[in-house]
């Protein structure tokens, strides 16, 4: 618990818009820049998280991610690896529909994986580590990091399967909160732009 007797908050932030994601292509590794107007998005988040706290930032170290947060007004972001967005392996870069039609119509990533990446359990391994160093010292952290991937955290925030991001829409440059109720973890807000 914080020293005013609660529990911590986890601010997510999904990078601003680029190409690809305006495009619905599988982003995973390719490291591609913001838009224009993801850019303004991004100084536009400063205004909304002016004013608040926390006791860690954290960013994906992917530049549309960690550039996001530069301009959101945390330029100090602490790099982590494990906030990576999914490796799409053979899918990256392709949208649902051109990979379904290479895989079959009821191809579905959450359940069947990237073809040559992860699954949803791998990247739920990856963001449990996170989760356990953020509530380690329960305090106010701040996280820029990618769809899929915050999809995944609030999913294992929630003590369910990896594969249960699938019903969590995120879009682009907005901010979702979790935390507690009666010190079970939930949803305190969701993908507000």
């Amino acid at each position: 618990m914080t020293p005013d007797g609660r529990h911590g908050t986890v601010t997510l932030v999904r990078h601003a818009e680029t190409e690809w994601s305006l495009s619905r292509r599988h982003t995973g590794r390719t490291d591609v820049p913001l838009t224009d107007s993801g850019r303004d998005k991004a100084r536009a988040l400063a205004e909304r998280l002016r004013g608040r706290s926390f006791d860690r930032v954290l960013t994906s170290p992917l530049s549309r991610a960690a550039e996001t947060a530069r301009l959101a007004g945390f330029p100090d972001a602490a790099r982590d690896p494990d906030l990576m967005e999914w490796d799409y392996g053979d899918d990256e870069g392709l949208t649902t529909p051109q990979i379904r039609e290479q895989r079959g119509a009821g191809w579905l990533l959450w359940h069947d994986g990237a073809g040559g990446g992860e699954v949803a359990g791998d990247v739920g391994a990856r963001v449990d580590r996170v989760i356990a160093r953020v509530t380690a010292d329960d305090g106010d952290v701040l996280v820029f990091a990618h769809g899929h991937v915050l999809r995944v955290f609030a999913a294992r925030w929630l003590e369910q399967p990896a594969r249960f991001g699938a019903r969590l829409v995120l879009d682009t440059g907005t901010l979702s909160v979790l935390g507690y109720e009666h010190d079970v973890r939930a949803v305190l807000s969701w993908n507000v732009g």
